[in-house]
């Protein structure tokens, strides 16, 4: 990491460091000369899937089934070097990676495992994850979509909102309320009765798909269920896992706009002097400096944590909160080193400040991680 006066990287394990520098040529090399454009029309390419899949990017956390079986960390370091280009990117994996294949993995039958895992792991199939409505987002055990027997089959009758990946999605790991309880379900996307409507006019994480799903009268057989879990333990496992990613991932955005703050106000000349010499601008890049450094511990020091075993949910709500605030703050101050320059496509810090509007809201808002670690400091929960 540029300036690295944590020594951050010093701390990643030789395997860790070879996965960054692989993941950040690919990313510098075959994405970000293009995120641009597809920023600008609110799209993606298709083949990334097969592309990251070569790469060993999807599922890499996970063991078996053609899987990289990576460490914690090294998932991590790879989210950041994503992200550093478009935090849609980095959504792209996650999603694959730590909502849809981990949902299958941690929950999934054998049979669920065997069909869907190693396909996805080559990128040859794309997963997306059901679990937020319209009217569900922080509370998701309010979901209305339900899921009712049929003699030996299930039948999912509701919808879903702000589904990324979801219009060019094989498969869908969808919760759906039941008699039993929350349950999650294996759902082809080529079944009858699934429809995926992309979400447009976003002003934010343009270079990712996100689509609403709806289900109608939809059939499955009895099972395209998960055999043993209920309740949000479920969805709530996955969603840990996809921000953790996040936690690694933000440093990479945050570290972006940190670099290009510090070539941009080195070469642009105002009263005879470049702008990196006065005061006032030096004060803005200490800070940004200073704030991307933490982001980074932080996020290793999680990675430590997961590798051992011992990470709680609330310590993943403490790192979701405090990196994507700092990366936020980062990117809205490198934007003000630009000037009018900052708002435009030809630099990066207003499409990843953009970004990282919607990322401090998915996967959990920052009020709903600031009350869980309330909630561990006091053991009083303020939202239920």
């Amino acid at each position: 990491m540029t300036h690295d006066y944590l020594q951050v990287d010093d701390l990643l394990t030789d395997e860790d460091r070879a996965i960054r520098d692989t993941v950040r040529d690919f990313a510098q090399t075959e994405l970000a000369p293009h995120v641009a454009e597809w920023y600008d029309e609110g799209t993606l390419p298709d083949g990334l899937g097969p592309m990251f899949g070569k790469l060993g990017l999807l599922g890499m956390h996970l063991e078996g089934y053609d899987c990289a079986g990576t460490s914690a960390t090294a998932y991590g370091v790879a989210c950041r070097e994503l992200e550093a280009v478009d935090s849609g990117l980095r959504s792209f994996v996650s999603v694959q990676g730590s909502l849809a294949m981990f949902g299958i993995h941690r929950w999934g039958s054998d049979a669920h495992k065997d069909q869907w895992l190693p396909r996805m792991a080559a990128g040859d199939a794309i997963g997306c994850f059901g679990l937020t409505e319209s009217d569900a987002g922080s509370d998701p055990g309010s979901m209305k979509t339900h899921a009712r027997q049929d003699g030996t089959d299930w039948v999912l009758n509701g919808s879903k909102m702000w589904i990324t990946n979801g219009t060019f999605a094989d498969v869908a790991v969808v919760w759906a309320q039941t008699d039993d309880g929350i349950r999650g379900f294996v759902v082809p996307t080529d079944t009858k009765g699934f429809e995926a409507h992309k979400i447009k006019r976003k002003l934010s994480l343009r270079a990712s798909v996100t689509a609403e799903l709806s289900f109608d009268d939809l059939r499955l057989p009895a099972d395209a269920a998960f055999p043993e879990v209920r309740g949000l333990k479920g969805p709530l496992s996955c969603l840990n896992e996809a921000r953790f990613g996040i936690v690694w991932g933000v440093v990479g955005a945050a570290r972006a706009c940190l670099e290009e703050a510090l070539a941009y106000t080195g070469e642009r000349e105002q009263f005879g002097r470049p702008l990196s010499s006065f005061q006032l601008t030096q004060r803005k890049l200490a800070l940004m400096a200073v704030a991307v450094n933490n982001a980074s511990l932080v996020a290793w020091r999680l990675g430590a944590l997961k590798d051992a075993g011992t990470l709680t949910p609330t310590q993943v709500s403490y790192g979701k909160y405090a990196n994507v605030r700092a990366a936020l703050d980062v990117a809205r101050e490198a934007r003000t080193t630009l000037g009018g320059a900052g708002i435009t496509l030809d630099h990066t810090v207003m499409r990843h400040m953009n970004n990282l509007e919607t990322v401090m809201t998915y996967e959990g808002t920052e009020e709903m991680h600031l009350l869980s670690v309330g909630a561990d400091l006091t053991g009083i929960p303020a939202f239920r």
